[in-house]
């Protein structure tokens, strides 16, 4: 036993302040956790007690609350309720959930929960009788989304990722450094990403996605959506859909996280925004297993957006409301992939004349191509549909079908089927090319006959030429590391005398497998990515006697010879370690780069021109992302465009003679640049001279480089012969 001090009186003197503060419970004295629940049917006191019960199931299956019937209190007026509860909860957390999940929701068919706060009667209850006009914020111009259209150069911009850092530079003249116009550190968690006429660019981040716009690039809106991985903007930019790898889950209740979803929104991947009111539109399940992305398809006027569900329908949602059309699916047995046709410059023409009070039956309707593959006795078969009306336009059965692709050429013009066939024994795949003509009569369809595998198909912008690789290499079917694929490179054109596409040229023994058509057409370049070995590029003019027709004349046809002679070959480059290929939006330059997200190996962009001549190279360390910032559709309306290409050569005057001003005034600042340079080394030297002879002055020692007095008087001679001429003359003796 441990002996009490000598001084022990019976107490120890010991304080306990410290443990109390610890562990002292505080009551909740706030009535945070009381709820007004307005919108309750008028019952009597007969019939309270059931009108409890329904109340606790419903708050029970909807917001995951339970409560007893002593949670509830009703006054009673003339023995009747007056539409009203008191409902004590025992958190303020649960009464928060109660509160954000049941307020403004339905409770049967007359009646509508609106749910407040006991606190916050009170301060309604002590509102001014008199309503006080509050002050009118101040007005704060906001930047011109659309303002980098205005550079009186008329250049292009475009995103350089490198590292931490993201920058936005102007493309100005073809050998002039790029002009800087914006630049961030850690704007983006992930990637960058422009919206499809350039309005907006995208950076996403672990919570979400953030919108930018204006010249500060300033923040428009930000979307909560955690763990974004893909964006996909709508053709108009009015909505945008995001996907994350992780399905949505709810912040638990009372947390102080805003979240734009609610329980009919948990286990889903699949987002929809309204980027004009930053609000979410409707989310979906995406289903295990390989995902095509994008996996919701806008049709072209963005009134619709289409998803599909493998084997057995497309499901189509009406833009901003995004509920089913007609409340039902388009049930397509077998259904494998769909595509929309796209929004055109006629039904763009179209709708806008209607807008302006014209004229006319005004866009088609909205168009949409499927197929189906063979099941059983069935054929696979290819259709177009009408959409709203879901009416068949066309459709096309085929035989031994084992793949198909579906591509549309950017007007709406016409439509590929790439259909990979297999032979009876299915020992062998070889392709057909189905061809629709979309805008005549009947939709009438050409079928073109391939023996070898077609491995990319590419429709010339606003054209009618198409270009397709195809091989027959026995490695194609498994590619092994470091073996080179053979390939060859085709050429269509739709003759218009007889009404189907005709081969213009094709180019065999190639290893390219890429094909990317100048946004303007005609000019293509064909590349190989992907390959350890190789990394070519070819800059090919399909038209190339084009400036030497008259304006609108079609290349000769009546040769055969002649047909395919437009098609030129310009250059030829390399860019080692090429990732990735994009033109300009005026289609006058390429941009090749090399992305350390592939590898680390001489990352960096180059630059060419159309005609494939390098202009910039730049070898950069981590860098990551090249993106040329798109532009919108031009104003002009055609006869205006028209005029301008016939009276191109005087603007072409103008642009020559700003470009040798600049470069004039590039030069003079060069050379006021040198002069300043040569004057302040003169300077020097003259400054060091000075302090040279004063210090060797002081030394008694000569000055090196000075002469003497009778060194400098020294008069030296020195003779040179010159031998003014020499003639040769012949003694015969």
């Amino acid at each position: 036993m441990v002996a009490a001090p000598a001084h022990y009186d019976g107490e120890l003197d010991i304080d306990y302040t410290d443990i109390y503060e610890k562990y002292q419970v505080e009551a909740d004295s706030s009535l945070d956790n009381i709820l007004v629940i307005d919108g309750i049917p008028v019952v009597n006191e007969e019939r309270k007690a059931k009108l409890f019960k329904v109340l606790r199931k419903t708050f029970s299956s909807k917001a995951g609350v339970e409560l007893d019937d002593d949670a509830f209190f009703m006054p009673l007026a003339n023995g009747e309720g007056q539409g009203y509860v008191f409902a004590t909860l025992p958190t303020t957390e649960e009464a928060t959930l109660l509160l954000r999940r049941l307020d403004g929701v339905a409770f049967d068919k007359n009646h509508t929960f609106f749910i407040n706060r006991f606190t916050e009667v009170e301060k309604y209850a002590q509102l001014a009788e008199e309503y006080a006009e509050p002050p009118a914020p101040e007005y704060k111009e906001k930047e011109h989304l659309r303002s980098w259209l205005a550079d009186p150069a008329g250049r292009d911009q475009f995103i350089a990722f490198r590292g931490d850092e993201v920058s936005v530079n102007w493309h100005g003249r073809a050998n002039a450094p790029a002009d800087v116009a914006h630049v961030r550190q850690q704007w983006t968690n992930s990637y960058m990403s422009f919206s499809p006429n350039g309005t907006y660019v995208a950076s996403l981040h672990r919570q979400g996605v953030i919108l930018h716009g204006g010249p500060s690039f300033a923040e428009i809106g930000r979307f909560a959506h955690p763990n974004v991985k893909l964006i996909d903007f709508s053709p108009n930019e009015s909505y945008f859909v995001t996907w994350s790898n992780e399905p949505i889950v709810l912040p638990p209740p009372g947390a102080a996280t805003q979240c734009p979803f609610t329980e009919d929104d948990e286990g889903n991947s699949i987002a929809v925004w309204d980027i004009r009111t930053f609000s979410l539109l409707r989310t979906f399940a995406v289903a295990p297993g390989k995902m095509q992305w994008p996996i919701l398809k806008w049709s072209g006027d963005e009134k619709y957006v289409g998803r599909l569900t493998p084997g057995s329908q497309i499901s189509v949602y009406q833009t901003p409301e995004m509920g089913l059309v007609d409340k039902k699916s388009i049930k397509i047995e077998g259904v494998v992939d769909f595509e929309w046709a796209p929004f055109g410059d006629k039904e763009r023409d179209a709708q806008a004349a209607l807008a302006n009070g014209g004229k006319g039956k005004g866009p088609r309707e909205n168009m949409l191509a499927f197929w189906t593959p063979e099941v059983e006795n069935q054929p696979a078969r290819v259709t177009l549909m009408a959409f709203p009306s879901r009416a068949i336009l066309r459709s096309k059965n085929l035989f031994n079908v084992s793949d198909a692709k579906l591509f549309w050429q950017n007007n709406g013009d016409f439509l590929c089927v790439k259909v990979d066939r297999h032979t009876k024994t299915k020992k062998s795949i070889f392709c057909n090319l189905e061809l629709f003509r979309v805008r005549e009569k009947d939709y009438p369809v050409e079928v073109v006959e391939l023996k070898d595998t077609v491995t990319a198909f590419a429709w010339e912008p606003k054209g009618e030429r198409f270009a397709i690789i195809s091989s027959n290499d026995p490695n194609l079917a498994q590619p092994t590391p470091g073996v080179t694929i053979k390939t060859s490179v085709s050429f269509y054109q739709l003759d218009r005398t007889k009404g189907d596409f005709k081969l213009l040229k094709t180019l065999e023994n190639k290893t390219t497998n890429t094909i990317f058509w100048s946004p303007r057409g005609r000019h293509v370049v064909l590349a190989t990515l992907g390959s350890s070995t190789k990394f070519d590029i070819e800059f090919w003019d399909v038209d190339y006697n084009a400036d030497d027709r008259k304006d609108g004349a079609a290349p000769a046809s009546a040769n055969k010879e002649d047909w395919g002679a437009g098609v030129q070959l310009m250059s030829t480059g390399e860019h080692y370690g090429i990732t990735d290929i994009e033109w300009d939006p005026s289609g006058r330059f390429l941009a090749t780069s090399a992305s350390s997200w592939r590898h680390t190996l001489e990352n960096g962009y180059t630059i060419w021109d159309l005609r494939g001549t390098e202009l910039q190279k730049h070898v950069i360390d981590k860098f990551k992302q090249f993106l040329w910032r798109p532009r919108p559709r031009t104003l002009l309306p055609k006869d205006e465009q028209k005029r301008v290409r016939k009276t191109l050569r005087e603007y072409s005057r103008t642009f020559d003679d700003e470009d040798a001003a600049e470069e004039s005034n590039v030069s003079a600042e060069l050379l006021a640049h040198r002069k300043r340079l040569i004057e302040e080394w003169n300077a020097w030297r003259q400054k060091v001279r000075k302090e040279l002879a004063e210090e060797c002055k002081a030394a008694g020692k000569d000055v090196p480089g000075v002469l003497k007095k009778e060194e400098a008087d020294t008069v030296v001679e020195d003779w040179v012969e010159e031998i003014i001429e020499e003639t040769e003359e012949v003694l015969v003796g």
